[in-house]
Order: structure tokens, then sequence, then C-alpha cells
């Protein structure tokens, strides 16, 4: 015998239905890929990292004219035997640099710089590999995430057009009466690796959390802090193509007391050069002057942002701004000690490294202010 049913319950289909999907629509297809591309966009980050250390290290060395030919494929084959070895050397010997500098200089001598730029140019190739080989891969398997497909194309023509303007820079030292590349040349060439640098860690961090938590974060954002951070990132930007400057004319090394510049406010003979606007690229004391200058401006605007981003109420904000305050401080020591010693290659190269660093720090700090991590009530991180 049947029991008795209710009027109230429901009849037809009694088959389970299936929960809802966690997540949501906006996640959707997109989360197996996004850690693999965000994993391979930090192999790239630390390669890049080490093409600008290594690039700096060609310049302190006097590296960079050593390979005097263009060839992006077979220019990955270094010299095999004594007789291309002797085609390399007599080609550097044609230059200015040897004639009016290094005249004289052995072959043996002439290899170790030629290594330098050789890997150099060797870094700048795998680079490109590894992108095209991550970048093809995901796209072959459709595992590029909506809305990324450009923003990962655009790194790729970056690379490129870097590896066209670094001839550019070093055609500018082959002919005529320089020595050295020209330091514009020198300033773009680095100003591009930065930019670079920047997009990469800026898409690293995105593909760090979900699309979810991202349009939920920037319902939080400080907006004023924000503005005050994209400030703080361009004017760190424009202090890096100052530090360009001075290294392509070696200007760190001529005025070498501090505060002051030859026992003055301003260098000797700050305008000397004709026309006016080259003392602004080829005048060592000017140049060094306005590095020294925007320099102490860039701490004082970092000071005011410091000071802004310790209203902010959410924990980890102000954490991220903490690291970019310490690590100002800590650049502008390390440039003071490489005026003093002359900027001997480490502490120039600790000084470039701690570029990378404080760049990096900016744009973590900024993203925060965009993208603020989620916290309780009490204040604590979730």
């Amino acid at each position: 015998m049947s029991s008795k049913r209710s009027i109230f319950e429901e009849v037809g289909d009694t088959t389970p239905r299936p929960a809802a999907p966690q997540g949501g629509m906006i996640d959707k297809g997109r989360s197996d890929a996004r850690g693999a591309i965000r994993i391979w966009l930090m192999v790239l980050f630390a390669l890049v990292t080490v093409m600008i250390v290594v690039g700096g290290l060609t310049r302190l060395t006097d590296s960079g004219l050593s390979i005097t030919e263009w060839r992006p494929v077979t220019g990955a084959i270094p010299p095999l035997n004594a007789e291309d070895w002797q085609r390399e050397f007599d080609l550097y010997r044609a230059i200015p640099e040897y004639q009016l500098q290094n005249k004289g200089m052995s072959l043996s001598e002439f290899q170790f710089i030629y290594w330098w730029e050789w890997g150099h140019r060797q870094l700048g190739r795998v680079i490109g590999l590894v992108w095209a080989l991550g970048f093809f891969g995901f796209l072959l398997a459709r595992k590029i995430p909506a809305g990324w497909t450009g923003r990962l194309v655009l790194i790729g023509a970056l690379g490129g057009i870097q590896g066209a303007i670094g001839w550019w820079m070093v055609a500018s030292g082959l002919s005529g009466a320089r020595l050295d590349v020209a330091s514009y040349r020198l300033a773009t060439h680095l100003g591009l690796a930065f930019v670079i640098l920047g997009f990469i860690a800026w898409y690293t961090f995105l593909l760090g959390r979900k699309e979810r938590d991202l349009m939920q974060a920037r319902r939080s954002r400080e907006g004023k802090l924000f503005s005050l951070a994209t400030g703080l990132m361009h004017f760190s930007f424009l202090q890096i193509l100052l530090g360009a400057l001075v290294a392509g004319i070696d200007a760190g090394r001529t005025y070498n007391d501090w505060p002051l510049m030859a026992g003055a406010f301003l260098p000797p003979f700050p305008f000397e050069l004709e026309p006016v606007w080259r003392n602004f690229f080829e005048n060592a004391g000017l140049v060094q002057f306005m590095h020294r200058i925007a320099g102490y401006l860039l701490l004082a605007f970092g000071i005011v942002v410091w000071l802004r981003a310790r209203k902010s109420a959410n924990a980890d904000t102000r954490f991220r701004f903490n690291a970019v305050f310490a690590m100002l401080w800590i650049q502008m020591g390390l440039g003071i000690v490489a005026v003093l010693y002359m900027a001997p290659w480490q502490i120039a190269i600790a000084h470039q490294i701690g570029a990378v660093i404080l760049f990096v720090a900016i744009l973590r700090a900024r993203f925060g202010a965009q993208y603020p991590v989620e916290q309780s009530i009490r204040g604590t991180l979730r």
C-alpha cells in the first residue's frame, strides 16, 4: 500500500540536478592555461633581467663594438678556426675604437671582448626562441585565454624591435671619430628593455589571480594611490634613461665627490659643447648632474607617495609601498657609492640591478593599488 503524498510535493522527474559549476563563466576554459602561461612569462622575465645585466657588463668591458656585423641568424655561430678569428679581428681593427683607443690589442684580448658581445647577442636569440616556442605552443593548443593573444604578441614584437635597435646602437660606433656607441641610442636600447620587462611583470601579476578576483578587487581600487604610483613609475623610468646616458659616456667616473661636484653645486663648464643641446647627451659633467638631481627628486616624490600609501586601509598595499620606499633609499646609497669609488663594475652592476628591483617594486605596488588584495574587516588578508 502506497503512503500518502503531500499536496505540495513536486512530481515528475526525480533525477538529482548537478551542482552549479564553481567559478562561473568568467574563468571557464582559462584556468588551465593561466598558470602555465604565467610560468612561461616568469622565465622570460628572468631571461630579460639577465640580459640587462649582461648588457651592462658588455658596456663596462667595452665589448659592444667587437662584433661589427649584424647577422641575426648566421651570427649565432662564433668563429670556429684561426681564419675565422682573424677575419673578425681584422673587421674590428678597421673601426675607430681600435684605431684610437685599443691599437696594439692582441688577438687573445680581442677574443675576451668578442665573447662578451657574442654572449649578449646569443642571449637575445635565446629570449626570442623561448618566446616563440611558448607563444606558438599555447596558440596551437588553443590554451591562450580570451583577450591575451594581443598582449603576448606585443612582447614578441617589442623583442624583435629591440634587436633592430641594438644594431642601430652598435652602428653608431663603427664609423666617424666616436669611440663608443651614441649615448642616446644606448638609452633607447636600455629603455626598451625596461618597457619589455615592465609588460612581462604586469602580465605576470594579472595571471597570478583569477579574472573574477581581479574584477572584484577593482571595485576597491585606490585611484589616487594608483595615479601616484603611475607617476612614480614614469619618473623612475626617466631616471633609468638618464643613468644610461651616464653609462654611455662614462660620466660616473668624472666627478667623484659628493654632494658637490668639483667643489661646487654645478660642474665646471656645463654648456661648453656646441650646439648647446649636445651638452644634455655628451657633456659628462652636465649628464651626471642631471642624473643626481633627478635622483633627489625621485626620492622626494617617493616619500610623498609613501606617506600617502601609509593611509591605505589595506595591509598588503601598505607593505608593497614600504618595499618601494626601502628600495629607493638602497638605490640612492648605491648611486652615491658608485660616484665616490669611480663606478667600479661591481658597484655599477649592483646599481643597475637595483634599478630593476626598484622598477618592478613600483609596478607591484601600483598593481596592489589597482587590484587590492581582499582582507577581512579586522584587517587580516584573505
